[in-house]
């Protein structure tokens, strides 16, 4: 298991280090087709979580520079006003508001999820971005570890509340899931709340992300008949405030390396332009290209498997109807 581990490490970081720098970004852009990012979605409502800093910014900017309705979803209510000023200003779409919900409380998703089903808007993007890595153990008011909380339970009560107005969007309606690409340093496994070691808030996080892309799998075969298609993916090695908090070092290490929020959104924008006859529901994308969801003999594949045991779990934690 140690050698298992040390590989999965070894070969991360040079995979990682190999394409998920600004540089892999600037290598791989020369095959991106400029029309792509040329569509407008005026009319097309687009709901983006953790909206106010890094990649949700910049999604939701990018997004509203072409001319969606976007809905901002911030646990900051003066942090999202902000963000949202400036998105209006820079580009000139006035159609975008704040909604406020902490997303590491079902009970405030809950709430925010009924609160926006009286708009009765068809929802065409949710963008499933608002993520935390908090390196020591916190546990939240309603008794969950907080990592796991934001990462995953998060993301999964807010789609599954979610998925009436996306339905009201069929057949266009998409998923977009933020992942990491430190999720290929773990498997899936049913200890969803780090109980069994001394905590290690980097190795929850990957954990966190591998599940994410666990579930876009399931979500994409169970919706397909609704019209809804699922996508995660990976942003690469950003400079983001999230980085610069949680990963002081590797932000020290990588100065000058990493990407722009803007560079890290690039496939958040372009999965929800693209015509859905371009994409592979249930696929992991990076750098506008399906990209593998395991690393060459990192044993990870099989952990899959899991999902169904992780998706009932979570299912009952966020207790929502059967």
């Amino acid at each position: 298991m140690f050698l298992l581990k040390t590989w999965r490490s070894t070969a991360f970081g040079i995979y990682g280090y190999m394409n998920f720098t600004k540089n892999g970004f600037l290598d791989h852009s020369k095959k991106f087709k400029p029309e792509d990012m040329q569509i407008q979605i005026q009319g097309k409502n687009c709901v983006v979580t953790g909206a106010n800093s890094g990649i949700g910014y910049a999604a939701a900017e990018g997004l509203a520079s072409r001319g969606a309705t976007v809905y901002m979803v911030c646990r900051n209510k003066e942090r999202g006003q902000e963000a949202l000023s400036k998105i209006q200003n820079s580009t000139g779409n006035q159609n975008v508001y704040l909604e406020v919900c902490d997303l590491s409380s079902v009970n405030d998703i809950k709430s925010f999820a009924s609160s926006f089903a009286s708009k009765d808007v068809p929802v065409h993007v949710l963008v499933n971005n608002a993520g935390l890595l908090e390196n020591k153990r916190s546990t939240t008011p309603e008794g969950f570890e907080l990592n796991f909380a934001v990462n995953v339970l998060g993301t999964y009560t807010m789609t599954e509340l979610m998925l009436p107005l996306l339905e009201k969007a069929s057949p266009d309606a998409k998923v977009i899931n933020v992942s990491s690409g430190g999720m290929y340093t773990s498997p899936l496994t049913t200890d969803l709340q780090f109980s069994g070691e001394k905590f290690d808030g980097v190795l929850q996080y990957a954990r966190n992300k591998r599940i994410q892309v666990a579930l876009t799998e399931k979500w994409a075969d169970k919706y397909k008949i609704k019209g809804i298609d699922f996508y995660s993916m990976h942003p690469g090695w950003a400079e983001t405030p999230g980085v610069a908090r949680s990963l002081p070092s590797f932000k020290e290490s990588f100065s000058g390396k990493l990407r722009t929020s803007e560079e890290g959104a690039d496939t958040v924008v372009w999965l929800a332009l693209q015509p859905k006859e371009k994409l592979v529901s249930g696929a992991f994308y990076f750098d506008r290209a399906e990209a593998p969801k395991h690393l060459t003999l990192a044993g990870t594949s099989k952990s899959h498997d899991l999902i169904d045991s992780v998706i009932d779990t979570v299912h009952s934690m966020a207790a929502l109807d059967p």
